[in-house]
């Protein structure tokens, strides 16, 4: 353990100061990659995948060092789930193509909705045993997270609305936590949702629509 605080101490060295709270260097290149991933993912660039892995292993260590469980964990969730993505986006269409964005159907989307709900509650009780300081909010906050990544890897349109819903939450409990630099990049987060969601409609309408076009070249082959 001796050997990994000495690893990681460059990273928690602090730079300046916003608010209460010190900017270590690992809570600034946490919101340098943030903003470089959210960036891609309205874009709809694979790219957004290392560049997301990234992101959460620089966050992993500001919680870590913070002392705040919940999220160091769901920082290593999302590491897993960054990789399983980039290969979904990669590999997950038909015939092993490219995934595009598409609309969730309702069973998905209510699928979604009751893995909050029960993630919510089990998380909630869990983390009142370790004495979180916000059990309920970091259950929410966690479980919303996880739905949304979900349906980003399936890449799903749905998926900023959970994004949304969850940085609603994110922004007020960082400026209690005191970590006031991660609170302002998840304000950003909250206006890229915005963007993305904009971007995510105009990809739908251009994929529809060349999928219309091409119907009448299968119709006439076929006939």
């Amino acid at each position: 353990m001796t050997v990994l605080t000495h690893l990681l101490a460059p990273l928690n060295t602090a730079l300046f100061t916003i608010g209460n709270g010190h900017v270590t260097v690992a809570e600034l290149l946490g919101f340098v990659t943030g903003a470089a991933a959210v960036g891609l993912t309205v874009l709809a660039r694979i790219s957004n995948f290392p560049v997301g892995i990234a992101n959460s292993a620089f966050f992993l260590v500001l919680f870590a060092s913070a002392r705040l469980f919940a999220d160091s964990g769901l920082q290593v969730v999302y590491i897993a789930l960054g990789f399983v993505g980039w290969w979904q986006w990669l590999h997950g269409g038909s015939e092993r193509t490219r995934l595009g964005v598409a609309r969730s159907g309702w069973q998905l989307l209510a699928g979604c909705v009751i893995f909050t709900v029960l993630a919510t509650w089990g998380l909630y009780v869990l983390l009142s045993d370790v004495k979180d300081i916000a059990p309920f909010w970091d259950a929410l906050t966690t479980a919303l997270s996880l739905a949304a990544q979900f349906l980003l890897n399936c890449k799903r349109i749905e998926n900023w609305a959970f994004w949304i819903a969850a940085d609603l939450i994110y922004i007020p409990l960082y400026v209690v936590k005191r970590l006031d630099l991660t609170a302002i990049v998840y304000v950003m987060f909250l206006a890229m949702c915005g963007a993305g969601v904009a971007a995510w409609r105009r990809a739908l309408r251009s994929r529809g629509a060349v999928e219309r076009a091409a119907e009448p070249a299968v119709a006439g082959s076929a006939a």
